[in-house]
């Protein structure tokens, strides 16, 4: 399905029980609306309605040229309003935790509850070494985007390399990450049914927006990846500690090694009256199996 927005059009999925509470489940980085949720059977047991959306330049989303963090309250709320809902709460993994914040504080008068899980912090964040712990590939993207000029050619030509090789072979990038992965990591992502959800993400986000290469014959820039990398590095149009009156939770696997644990840290201290959670044997991927258990904390928080 497809929402109209002024910058294009949004394309986004429907589960659970459609009379059920409306939650938006945000994406991570890369990631697409088909990316890992819970089983249908057991969102109708949460009377959840789940609605995901490929943010701007994902899957069959149009780009918006230079969004910021910001901008995916609008565009939550340009969805709400296709279908019609005065109120709803929002999830964000990993790379849609900022983006979940960003409704929160932006649209309080419509989200009821919102969840940052294992979601990284603003790149203003004082007082707190925003790479700090985090992996090497990691480190050495966000490096070759120095605040406010990031250097979007070598980021484009790298992510367009690592979107070939997942169009290619959509595990690529599981495999890439590996020897960085805690055994926590691993655990998980060994999971049969959670790789496959994985791998058809992944391959959502990039594999579908095959493009026209350039005269040089580079492969096509997977724009949604860039546009996310530097919106995260880039100010997000408003501070955590904006959020004022919607319960916030903060979810967060102390073993971390792709949004380190100082940046849970970080914003339990800024984001007034959040309630924190710290897994302390699990790491990033930790975060698939526990949507039921946060689903159903935002849930209960609406009411």
């Amino acid at each position: 399905m497809q929402a109209p927005d002024r910058n294009g059009k949004l394309a986004y999925e429907e589960w659970g029980d459609p009379k059920g509470y409306p939650v938006f489940l945000l994406h991570g980085t890369p990631g697409s609306r088909l990316g890992p949720k819970p089983r249908t059977f057991d969102l109708h047991k949460l009377g959840i309605r789940l609605i995901a959306y490929d943010r701007p330049g994902y899957g069959d989303s149009d780009r918006h040229p230079g969004r910021r963090v910001a901008d995916g309250a609008r565009d939550v709320a340009a969805i709400a309003d296709a279908l019609n809902l005065k109120q709803y709460s929002v999830v964000g993994r990993s790379g849609g935790g900022p983006h979940a914040l960003a409704c929160a504080a932006l649209s309080p008068d419509r989200v009821a509850s919102a969840a940052a899980v294992v979601s990284v912090a603003p790149p203003d964040a004082e007082g707190l070494e925003w790479m700090g712990g985090m992996a090497e590939s990691n480190v050495m993207t966000y490096s070759m985007m120095a605040r406010h000029s990031p250097d979007l050619s070598q980021v484009g030509a790298l992510l367009a390399r690592n979107a070939e090789a997942i169009r290619r072979n959509p595990s690529s990038l599981l495999s890439s990450l590996n020897e960085e992965m805690p055994p926590a990591d691993r655990l998980v992502v060994e999971d049969a049914g959670i790789r496959d959800l994985l791998l058809l993400n992944y391959l959502s986000a990039v594999g579908e927006r095959i493009e026209e290469a350039d005269v040089k014959g580079q492969p096509p820039e997977p724009t949604g990846w860039v546009d996310d990398l530097v919106s995260f590095r880039e100010p997000w149009g408003f501070q955590p500690q904006d959020i004022q009156g919607v319960p916030v939770l903060l979810w967060h696997g102390e073993q971390d090694v792709f949004s380190p644990v100082s940046h849970f840290w970080w914003l339990a201290d800024h984001i007034p009256g959040a309630s924190a959670v710290l897994q302390p044997s699990a790491a990033h991927f930790a975060a698939l199996p526990a949507l039921p258990r946060i689903l159903a904390w935002v849930r209960d928080k609406a009411f």
